[in-house]
C-alpha cells in the first residue's frame, strides 16, 4: 500500500508493477492512474448549469420570479453596496419583490468581501445563522468571495445554493430559475467588457440625497497582497457618456452629492471614441507599474471636468485611487471646481520603502512625499486620507516606526488601518512569506490607529471656531434632537434640528438631508466636529461670497 511520502519515482514503478504482474491481471495499469491524476487536475466549470442546459428545461417565464420575495444583504466596500444597487435592479426587473425580513424572504442574496479573512469569516457565521434561523429559503453568495471560492462555498456550507461572481449579475434569473428545480447553480466567469454600463442602480438610500456611482471595474495593478484582480478581474472603464447620463439622472433627482468608485477609479480611460483619443498620460513621473503605462482615451480628469458641469449644487467625491495617478490636470481641476471636494485619498499603505517594494506598490516613501508636497502647493486646504497595512511580509519594528512617522508628517484627516491577512491566490501567497505573528500585526494596526487619531485631532481642533459649509445627510442615530451632515474636508458635523433661515428665499424651516448649511465649529473629537447652524445656502452662492 502506498504511504505518504513516497517519491515520485517510487509511484511510477509501483504503476508499472500493477500494469506488468501476472498475479493481478485486472489490476489498474500506468495508463488508469494517468487518467486519474488528469482528472484531478482538470478545472471545474465556472459556470454551471451551462444556459444550453437549462434551455432544455427552462422557458423564458421561468426567469421571472413571479412576486418571490428576496432579502438583500451588504458587507464590505462601497464598490459592493453598489453591486447591490445593480443586483437589485437586475431582479426587480425580473418580478422578484424585495423583503425587509431575511427569517422569511423566500430567496436570501449575501454580497460578499474577500479582501481579509475576518470579512469571510464573518460570511461564514452569517450563513450558519441563516441554516439555522431562516425558513426553507435559497441562499446566494454574491461577489469577491463567491468568485475567490467558488464552488468551495456549496460543498463547505451544504446550504448555499447559488454562487455569481461580480461580472455575472446579469446572469441571476436564470440561475434562480434553476434553484428552483433543486439545483445548485454558479456562474463565476469573469469579464473583459463586464462594467453594467446600461443598468440602472437602485439606490438603498435615497434619503440622504448621497449616490454612488461605478465609473470602471476591476484593478491592473497587482500589488502583492491584494485579491482584488483575482475576485474582480482586468482593469476596463465604463463609457464616458453613460456615467454622465446617470449623473444627470441622479440630479433630476434632487442628489446632492455623488461618490465615484472604482477600484483604481482615477485610472479611468475611456478608449470607447477613438476619434476622440488623446496623448494626456494618467500617471505621475516616477510611478511605476507591473503593466505597459495606458495611453490614447479620455482620462479622468476629462470625465471629472464633464461630470463637475452638469450640476454646480451636487458635490464631488471620489474613492479608491492609486497615488500613482494623480497627475496635474486632476488636482488642479479640484482647486478649480467649488463643487469637487478638497478631499483625497491618498492610499500609502506602508512608510517603508523595503515594504513598499515587497508590496509592489511602484513608489518609495520619497516619492510619495513628493506627490504629498505637489498637491498642498495646489490645494493649501486639502485633506488627506489614507489606508494602512499593519505586519505585512517581512516588516520588522523600524519598518512600522517609519509608517508611524509618515503619518505624523502628512497628518491625515482619516486612516483606514488593517492587519496584514495572507490571501490564497495573491503574489504575497506565492512568494512571501508571513513572518510577523498576529499579535503583533494588532498591536501595531492598535499603534497605527492611535497615531492617526491623535494627528486627526489636531487637525479638527484647528478648525473650532471656523465656519464650514455642511452637506446635511439625515437625523443623528443618537439623537432625534440633531443632524448630522459632512463638511467638505469630509469629516463628520453634528448640528443641532432647530429651525434655520435660508439665505435663498428668507424662509425659515428645520433641515432636511440634501440641505447645505453654513456652520459654525464649536468643538471637535478626532473624527467628529459638532458645532450651530447658521443659514441655509447653496453650494454656488456660499462659494461666490
Amino acid at each position: 500500500m502506498l504511504k505518504y511520502g513516497v517519491k515520485r519515482f517510487d509511484i511510477i514503478n509501483t504503476c508499472r508493477l500493477a500494469s506488468t504482474s501476472t498475479s493481478i491481471k485486472n489490476g489498474p495499469g500506468l495508463h488508469h492512474f494517468i487518467g486519474e491524476a488528469q482528472k484531478t487536475r482538470q478545472r471545474k466549470p465556472k459556470i454551471f448549469p451551462l444556459p444550453n442546459e437549462t434551455n432544455t428545461y427552462l422557458n423564458p417565464e421561468d426567469f421571472n420570479g413571479n412576486g418571490r420575495t428576496v432579502k438583500f444583504l451588504t458587507y464590505g466596500c462601497q464598490m459592493n453596496v453598489n453591486d447591490m444597487e445593480i443586483v437589485r435592479s437586475v431582479l426587480f426587473q425580473n418580478g422578484y419583490i424585495e423583503s425587509s425580513d431575511e427569517k422569511t424572504a423566500d430567496i436570501v442574496l449575501l454580497m460578499t468581501c474577500s479582501i481579509r479573512e475576518s470579512a469571510e469569516e464573518k460570511i461564514w457565521r452569517k450563513l450558519n445563522w441563516l441554516k439555522s434561523n431562516s425558513k426553507h429559503c435559497t441562499v446566494g453568495v454574491l461577489g469577491c468571495m463567491a468568485e475567490r471560492i467558488r464552488e468551495g462555498i456549496i460543498e463547505k456550507s451544504k446550504f448555499v445554493d447559488l454562487v455569481a461572481g461580480p461580472d455575472a449579475y446579469r446572469d441571476l434569473p436564470r440561475l434562480l430559475a434553476a434553484t428552483r428545480f433543486g439545483q445548485n447553480a454558479m456562474n463565476v466567469q469573469l469579464s473583459f467588457e463586464e462594467t453594467y454600463a446600461d443598468i440602472q442602480p437602485v439606490r438603498t438610500d435615497v434619503a440622504t440625497k448621497s449616490a454612488y456611482v461605478s465609473i470602471m471595474r476591476g484593478c491592473d495593478n497587482m500589488c502583492t497582497y491584494c485579491i482584488v484582480p483575482f475576485t474582480r478581474g482586468k482593469e476596463r472603464s465604463r463609457p464616458l457618456e453613460s456615467i454622465i447620463e446617470e449623473v444627470k439622472q441622479l440630479s433630476a433627482e434632487g442628489f446632492k452629492q455623488i461618490i465615484l468608485l472604482g477600484q483604481n477609479v482615477n485610472s479611468y480611460r475611456d478608449t470607447s471614441q477613438v476619434t476622440l483619443l488623446t496623448s494626456e498620460k494618467s500617471s505621475v513621473a516616477g510611478f511605476k507599474t507591473i503593466y505597459k503605462p495606458k495611453s490614447g482615451g479620455r482620462t479622468f480628469a476629462t470625465l471629472l471636468e464633464k461630470i463637475s458641469d452638469i450640476d454646480p449644487e451636487i458635490r464631488i467625491r471620489f474613492t479608491s485611487p492609486h497615488p500613482k495617478d494623480f497627475p496635474l490636470p486632476v488636482i488642479n481641476l479640484i482647486k478649480e471646481r467649488t463643487n469637487i471636494c478638497n478631499q483625497l485619498h491618498l492610499p500609502a499603505q506602508s512608510g517603508d520603502n523595503q515594504v513598499l517594494d515587497a508590496m509592489g506598490r511602484g513608489y518609495t516613501r520619497e516619492l510619495y512625499l513628493d506627490l504629498v508636497e505637489q498637491i498642498r502647493e495646489i490645494i493649501p486646504n486639502v485633506s488627506l486620507t489614507s489606508d494602512f497595512i499593519a505586519g505585512f511580509c517581512g516588516e520588522n519594528d523600524e519598518a512600522h516606526q517609519r509608517t508611524l512617522d509618515l503619518i505624523r508628517q502628512v497628518g491625515y484627516f482619516f486612516c483606514f488601518v488593517f492587519p496584514y491577512s495572507m490571501r490564497e491566490k495573491t503574489r504575497a501567497h506565492r512568494r512571501l512569506v508571513d513572518d510577523v505573528p498576529e499579535d503583533i500585526k494588532q498591536a501595531r494596526s492598535n499603534e497605527l490607529a492611535a497615531v492617526f487619531r491623535e494627528v486627526a485631532l489636531k487637525h479638527n481642533k484647528r478648525l473650532i471656531g471656523t465656519q464650514q459649509l455642511v452637506l446635511v445627510e439625515g437625523i443623528s442615530k443618537r439623537s432625534p434632537d440633531y443632524m448630522v451632515g459632512k463638511a467638505d474636508c469630509g469629516v463628520k458635523v453634528i448640528i443641532p434640528n432647530v429651525e434655520i433661515r435660508s439665505t435663498v428665499d428668507n424662509s425659515f424651516s428645520k433641515l432636511q438631508a440634501g440641505d447645505y448649511v453654513a456652520a459654525k465649529i464649536l468643538s471637535a473629537t478626532s473624527q467628529t466636529l459638532a458645532g450651530n447652524s447658521i443659514y441655509r445656502t447653496t453650494l454656488a452662492s456660499y462659494h461666490s461670497v
